[in-house]
């Protein structure tokens, strides 16, 4: 599975994931095969990159791994939280009762599917942001909340307040919430009031799990070291479930492209959490969180010292040391036989770089292939 910028996809290219906009429509499938209309029109709705199994056309790799929810999952969501946010842009109480097919499907892939990492997040337009954000973040909070222990019961308020913990953004212009350029001090205390508005808006649900969903909408701004939102409250005093949701949201966010930023790729959304964010987060879940992602993806082309890989597998609990194909040496040089690598086997050190589009188009076209054809087994040794 390879990510790479629109401009530079190819006729026969394949796609690794369903692209679709926020109220679930599909443009593509997952699977489909990139023609020049497909292409053109991909360029004309704004999407920036695209996850293909690999820019052979004449080869394509395998699928890409099975995620953590089935995409039909994911869409359906989508398609209910953006119903459920329009309705409550034009009524004072937010009706969530539309929500609770796909809080239900959400805990049962979950449940079902936990061996599966989160290999990818999902692919929306810039200006569509909302909407499939929460449901990302309904997912992550899920897979947090399982791997936590939490019960069926627990893993229901998860996913619900997940896909709720921004109703609170309906009060902010979207030309605030979209803004390219640097808010100013006005917009920016709109931005920091949302989860504020978020509890006012739930304040009025009528279920068992009520106070807890609105505990994820109101504090999942809050720092562990008290510098958050809005009430800089910070440790123990920040709800169990807002800490949970905090670390999904944050992921989510560093790794979609957004009208005022680039995605970052999960390796460096792991760095930024883990290395830069120092008593932001709750640690103990931040370990766990990353123990199910996917920090290198299979189909990610790295540097290392041992010369240039491309990742096969990741299994949990080993995210930050996948199985490798080494496949050329530091020259660039192909080898003869690629053969299989465990890093785990090596230090930390031993990754040097993870190659951007630009560097891994170089690198195919100098070796006179492409690296994602090796994900297939064939004429690779152990």
């Amino acid at each position: 599975m390879i990510s790479i910028m629109t401009k530079n996809l190819r006729e026969g290219m394949v796609t690794a994931q369903g692209i679709y906009n926020s109220r679930g429509a599909a443009y593509l499938v997952k699977g489909s095969k990139l023609n020049q209309q497909y292409i053109n029109r991909l360029r004309d709705i704004g999407i920036k990159r695209v996850a293909v199994t690999s820019m052979d056309t004449l080869h394509p790799a395998p699928p890409a791994p099975d995620d953590i929810v089935q995409e039909r999952t994911r869409i359906g969501a989508i398609q209910r939280v953006y119903n459920v946010f329009q309705k409550a842009t034009e009524l004072s109480d937010t009706v969530i009762e539309p929500l609770f097919e796909s809080t239900d499907a959400i805990v049962m892939d979950v449940l079902s599917r936990h061996e599966n990492l989160v290999q990818m997040t999902d692919i929306r337009l810039h200006d569509d942001y909302t909407f499939a954000h929460s449901v990302s973040v309904s997912i992550l909070s899920t897979m947090l909340g399982w791997l936590c222990g939490f019960d069926k019961k627990d893993l229901m308020t998860l996913a619900l307040g997940g896909m709720l913990h921004d109703v609170g953004k309906i009060s902010i212009p979207s030309d605030v919430l979209n803004k390219p350029s640097s808010l100013n001090d006005a917009e920016f205390d709109m931005i920091r009031h949302h989860p504020i508005v978020g509890r006012e808006r739930l304040s009025h649900l009528h279920i068992p799990q009520a106070s807890l969903i609105s505990a994820i909408a109101y504090e999942h701004h809050e720092h562990m070291n008290g510098r958050g939102y809005p009430r800089h409250i910070k440790g123990n005093a920040i709800n169990l479930f807002a800490r949970i949701a905090e670390v999904a949201d944050v992921y989510d966010a560093l790794t979609s492209e957004r009208s005022y930023k680039r995605s970052y790729k999960p390796h460096t959304a792991y760095k930024i959490m883990t290395k830069l964010s120092p008593g932001q987060f709750d640690e103990d879940l931040l370990q766990l969180f990353f123990q199910n992602v996917a920090i290198f993806p299979v189909g990610t082309v790295m540097k290392t010292k041992l010369g240039y890989t491309i990742v096969k597998e990741v299994t949990p609990g080993q995210t930050q040391a996948p199985v490798v194909c080494l496949f050329a040496n530091e020259k660039q040089q192909p080898l003869e036989t690629p053969r299989i690598v465990l890093l785990s086997n090596f230090p930390s050190s031993v990754i040097e770089s993870v190659l951007d589009d630009q560097e891994l188009l170089t690198l195919s076209y100098r070796m006179h292939m492409d690296p994602a054809t090796l994900l297939t087994d064939d004429g690779i040794t152990e």
